[in-house]
């Protein structure tokens, strides 16, 4: 099921953030990254971002979404790694485009799996770019 972010979700949305950045790129630490997730999440509330969240039956959180709708900007996607190719992630980001009308997102170049996602779903590349904080290389998408 979808919903809108409730405040008790966000323990679990850090917990599937943290899982899935850890399978993605595990040399870096996430886990560490847990407080920074708490203030960007809140920081993107107060930029009028809706956070979606996927939920299963009994309430865990296995996915959400940061869509800036009036923008199109989707600042975050993830879903737990042991819902990874599943039908989640499909029926996040269709909500999101379905919202927003418009979407446009960076993605880290370092991540083959999100690059195939975005691009199955009928995304496509605009540019290179870089990661301010990371430093890492990325790839600027739109849809449609």
């Amino acid at each position: 099921m979808l919903r809108p972010f409730e405040s008790g979700d966000l323990a679990g949305i850090e917990a599937l953030w943290v899982a899935s950045w850890q399978t993605t790129l595990p040399e870096i630490d996430f886990e560490d990254r847990r407080p920074w997730l708490r203030s960007h999440l809140a920081e993107l509330q107060t930029k009028g971002y809706a956070i979606t969240c996927a939920v299963e039956p009994g309430g865990r959180v296995v996915g959400f979404t940061a869509v800036q709708e009036t923008e199109g900007h989707l600042d975050q996607i993830a879903v737990h790694p042991d819902r990874w190719g599943g039908d989640v992630a499909d029926r996040l980001i269709d909500s999101a485009k379905a919202r927003a009308g418009r979407i446009l997102l960076d993605v880290n170049q370092e991540n083959p799996r999100a690059v195939r996602f975005y691009e199955k779903h009928g995304f496509r590349r605009l540019r290179a770019d870089v990661n301010p904080a990371s430093g890492r290389p990325t790839w600027w998408y739109i849809w449609p």
